[in-house]
């Protein structure tokens, strides 16, 4: 074989190398893109009301912890947030990191895809309910236009960003900072407006006499 041909052969092949890698890297991309796709169709999904929009944050309460190992103590942070529009939706998030800044930015991202809706009725909730979580229990009761919100603490937090203007509540159990908001959640979750009840009962609303 002379050396021409040799070199002909040599091109022949670096030149095939080179598509079979081009096409690796453009089946690499294409998967890449298809399951980039697959996680924004599953985020879609699972959030069909678009990305959050003007949420309001609260900070509930950052704690430090203290894990003991071999070479001493390492510390990192926990924070509960509260997220809501002030317009019937909100959500609580826990974030942990090893710097407080990480971990509201987490507990923030957690929050707002736990949003729940709240039904609500002239500013107020459409009905007495209790909630309950571990050792929190506390008592919702619906107020007159004009009473405010008569609450305290992170509940205090949890109904304002709802949207709730006007509500009594009493804390029966418990004062820690994650019972109570995973009691007021509680509560918030079993509400129901007087059309979700008729619409379940078979019921015609002009027919229902509200007291």
């Amino acid at each position: 074989m002379s050396e021409e041909t040799k070199k002909d052969t040599t091109l022949e092949a670096a030149a095939e190398n080179n598509n079979a890698e081009a096409s690796k890297d453009s089946k690499k991309e294409k998967s890449k893109s298809q399951t980039r796709a697959k996680r924004a169709s599953a985020t879609t999904e699972s959030n069909p009301d678009g990305p959050a929009v003007d949420l309001e944050e609260r900070v509930v309460a950052v704690n430090r912890v203290a894990k003991v190992v071999k070479g001493g103590r390492r510390f990192s942070f926990s924070a509960l947030m509260i997220v809501g529009d002030k317009n019937g939706r909100v959500g609580f998030g826990l974030g942990k990191a090893k710097e407080v800044p990480d971990a509201i930015r987490k507990a923030s991202q957690i929050a707002a895809k736990r949003m729940i809706k709240v039904p609500l009725d002239s500013g107020t909730i459409p009905h007495e309910i209790l909630g309950e979580f571990d050792a929190g229990k506390i008592l919702f009761k619906p107020a007159a236009e004009g009473t405010g919100i008569k609450a305290a603490g992170a509940c205090r937090s949890i109904l304002e960003l709802a949207g709730v203007k006007d509500v009594l509540t009493k804390s029966l159990r418990g004062n820690t900072s994650h019972n109570v908001v995973k009691a007021t959640f509680d509560a918030l979750k079993n509400l129901r407006s007087v059309e979700q009840i008729s619409k379940a009962r078979g019921i015609d609303i002009k027919n229902t006499r509200i007291k």
